[in-house]
């Protein structure tokens, strides 16, 4: 916001120099981006009266002018000019001024022959906005030639751009700021006065219309009479063009500087022209959202289709603004304006700012409101236009009608509970120079009571804080209350303490897991993975975003897998081959409530040999047990015993080639191939398998003493014993099952089950499948003799017999 230094002047006692004003705004958090001295502008450039013109003797458009400046002698300056003319006022850059805003410093010169002794000036060579194209002409009469100009054309001011955190909507607008530069600098605060107006009620049939009274919870409608639609007062126009606004007329500009000076948006329709749009002289002002496809053109000439997001304020029902956003500019006040209704109204934040989004059109008003505008201020803003239009338009007011359901008064603030030992908790020591010390309770009133706050105080150093309304939305909890206390104590006060020395850096046990993790898979041939957590909707549990950006990424992934496989289609259709990755990530699902957790998953497939000289240049698939070696690889160097059991839960991967792995009773993840109905569809090779492991399983298993500080054990150095076990078994039993039972059959005698045949097909039972083991027998103390492994092998078989009924082949 550009912030007028004479206008805040008004307002407040400044003492400060233009520089030290913004260095103490910025170090309370309002940072001042430029100073922008128009004192510099027309240094130099005086009030002079032109006596004479003479045409150019030697130039048709050129004229000579004997011009007036309150000196012994008159100066005779050449103007290129076209509305330069005796008797007129005019600005006049004498030798020796620098314009810095056309960068050029006025000499004595000759042009065409003719010496020019200075030069008439236009407004934009002075850095004002001008319609006119030629010398600025003042208004003015009988002015004291040879005097400053800077006063007359607002010349004499510095302009601050400063800008508000998000948070601090009560500071768009120079009461707002001058309550701050009072707070911050002790000095005297003046508000402008708002101003009786009296009102006749009955001079007009007006009714307001509220259906929404959340999206408008109060509307003031005002109708004046006898409206004079001319240019506004050379000061009015002057606080506006510093403050970026370009004048118009005396009505909207009066709107525009209540705007600026209150926060306050309003806005002032003539009202024939409502009447002719509602049709009627019952004119009914409503509050409504759109419907679809309804259409408005608004005041910068742009026909707009309107959503059911957008507010509107109609007459009779038929739209005539954009609520809080643009008027239409069927109903904008114009140079035959006679009569208007004048609307001050409180929006809601959050339909506005849709609103705003939904048009694609943002404005001043829009800009206030999404923030936030005061609702204590309304009829104060009210009453200061209304002041203003009477002043200076001759307006009476004819009738006022008000629709309020703001909550009561006595709700617009709250108390916060603050306490003097959290305050220096949270801020820490103060620096006094060569000792330390702090915040002390008068600091604390002093300062919350500078803001407009109301401080009780209570027992034990505490006090209740009442917070004025105009920081209603921004100061909520204690912390807020501590941070404006360290805003105006100063944060350049507080000692700058390093923290104590550090210990040195290391990686908690979680991360080294994950990354040895990370590094083991890598070292099996899978490169690693990233894709986003958002994925299309429809699938069962799925948590479905509420404003997502688009729709293909409007859900949250309930798994990885589904991620991996599309990744691996993608490699093949860009002629990348097979792919082999995984994925560390998490998912979410809904399950008495929301749920998530992070898992690690994988794609395997296609030849995983890097040369094929060795099967004449022909591909070998991947099998599924070198698919599960990957795996079994990774387990093995974290030492963990993984049990894999029959699985056919999920309808994407084969229902007799898929495995639910275990640990210690602990469902770790699956394993299997892809379905071949799924591997059509995608035009997937053959062999593609998927695991999916839940990370937080895989590391609970891990935070094992054994497993993360390892034991020696002595190894042996006599030879071992193996023997061979051929069987049939039902397709139904599981290695898994088989080994473990011959394990505990094998007591400490057996060392190592390791299965390495596996056969279907003729000669083998119905519903059963061949298959051989080898044992390895072993002790770390002698060599075993074939009478001690004899007996331990035969309760073996007796009880792989007994257990599952196999039939024995060797």
């Amino acid at each position: 916001m550009r912030i007028s230094l004479k206008w805040l002047q008004e307002l407040v006692e400044l003492k400060l120099s233009p520089e030290e004003l913004a260095q103490t705004l910025t170090l309370s958090g309002f940072e001042v981006e430029d100073i922008e001295d128009r004192r510099t502008w027309a240094a130099g450039v005086v009030v002079g009266k032109v006596l004479e013109r003479q045409p150019h003797p030697n130039a048709d458009k050129l004229s000579v002018c004997q011009v007036d400046i309150g000196t012994d002698e008159t100066l005779n300056i050449v103007c290129g000019a076209s509305n330069v003319r005796a008797d007129i006022y005019v600005p006049v850059a004498t030798v020796g001024t620098y314009l810095p805003n056309i960068d050029l410093k006025i000499k004595p010169a000759k042009l065409r022959g003719v010496p020019s002794q200075g030069m008439i000036c236009s407004l934009k060579e002075l850095g004002l906005p001008n319609d006119v194209d030629g010398i600025h002409i003042f208004p003015q009469e009988n002015l004291a030639l040879g005097s400053d100009v800077r006063p007359l054309l607002g010349l004499d001011d510095v302009i601050l751009d400063v800008t508000a955190t998000a948070n601090r909507a009560d500071a768009l607008c120079m009461v707002g700021i001058a309550r701050e530069v009072t707070a911050l600098t002790g000095a005297k605060l003046t508000l402008p006065q708002a101003g009786e107006v009296s009102i006749s009620q009955g001079g007009f049939n007006l009714t307001l219309k509220i259906a929404d009274t959340q999206a408008c919870p109060a509307y003031i409608g005002t109708v004046i009479d006898q409206v004079k639609i001319a240019q506004s007062p050379e000061w009015l126009q002057q606080r506006l063009r510093a403050a970026g606004v370009r004048p118009i007329n005396n009505i909207v500009d009066i709107t525009n500087y209540v705007m600026l000076e209150w926060g306050q948006p309003l806005h002032a329709f003539d009202c024939n022209r409502l009447q002719s749009v509602a049709g009627s002289e019952n004119l009914a002002i409503g509050v409504r959202f759109a419907n679809a496809g309804e259409t408005l053109k608004t005041l910068d000439g742009q026909t707009r289709t309107l959503s059911t997001q957008n507010l509107l304020i109609t007459a009779n029902d038929k739209p005539v603004a954009i609520a809080g956003v643009m008027g239409g500019e069927e109903t904008e006040v114009h140079d035959g304006t006679q009569n208007l209704v004048l609307e001050a109204a409180l929006f809601d934040s959050v339909a506005i700012r849709r609103s705003s989004r939904s048009v694609g059109l943002r404005s001043e008003s829009s800009g206030r409101y999404e923030r936030g505008v005061n609702r204590a201020e309304l009829e104060v803003a009210t009453r200061r236009a209304l002041s203003l239009i009477s002043e200076l338009s001759g307006g009476v007011i004819i009738h006022q009608e008000i629709n309020d359901s703001r909550p009561d008064r006595s709700s617009w603030s709250r108390s916060i509970e603050l306490r003097l030992d959290r305050v220096n908790q949270v801020l820490g020591p103060t620096d006094l120079g060569e000792q330390t010390g702090e915040i002390q309770g008068e600091d604390v009133e002093r300062i919350l009571t500078a803001l407009g706050c109301q401080l009780t105080s209570i027992p034990d150093n505490k006090w209740m804080v009442s917070v004025p309304p105009y920081r209603y939305r921004d100061l909520e909890r204690e912390i807020d209350l501590i941070e404006e206390i360290a805003r105006l104590y100063g944060y350049d006060r507080f000692c700058d303490t390093l923290p104590d020395k550090a210990e040195a850096g290391y990686l908690p046990l979680e991360q080294e897991l994950i990354r040895k993790l990370r590094a083991l898979l890598r070292a099996e041939g899978l490169t690693e993975l990233i894709h986003y957590s958002l994925v299309k909707p429809g699938e069962d549990r799925q948590i479905v975003l509420a404003n997502p950006l688009f729709v293909e990424y409007s859900a949250l992934r309930t798994d990885l897998i589904s991620g991996l496989i599309d990744a691996f289609q993608y490699n093949l259709e860009q002629g990348n081959g097979s792919l082999n990755g995984f994925e560390i990530g998490r998912i979410f699902w809904q399950e008495e409530g929301l749920q998530e957790t992070d898992v690690i998953a994988g794609i395997m497939g296609g030849d995983i040999s890097s040369s094929k000289w060795t099967t004449s240049d022909r591909e070998q698939p991947m099998t599924w047990f070198e698919a599960k070696g990957i795996l079994e690889n990774v387990f093995q160097q974290f030492g963990l015993q993984v049990e894999y059991q029959p699985d056919c839960r999920d309808s994407r991967l084969h229902p007799g080639r898929t495995a639910s792995l275990w640990i210690g009773g602990n469902r770790l993840g699956l394993f299997g191939q892809l379905h071949p109905q799924l591997r059509q569809e995608k035009g997937l090779p053959d062999s593609v398998y998927l695991f999916q492991l839940d990370l937080d399983v895989l590391l609970d298993s891990l935070d094992e003493d054994e497993i993360l500080t390892p034991q020696f054990h002595p190894y042996s150095t006599y030879p071992a014993a193996d023997r061979d076990i051929a069987f049939f078994a039902p397709v139904k039993v599981s290695v898994a099952e088989i080994e473990k039972v011959i394990t505990k059959a094998g007591k400490e005698l057996l060392k190592s089950v390791e299965l390495f045949d596996e056969y279907h097909g003729e000669h083998v039972p119905q519903g059963q499948r061949s298959l051989a083991f080898r044992l390895i027998y072993r002790v770390s103390d002698r060599t075993l003799t074939d009478s001690e492994v004899e007996p331990v092998h035969n309760k073996v078989r007796e009880a792989l017999a007994e257990k599952f009924g196999v039939t024995l082949r060797s």
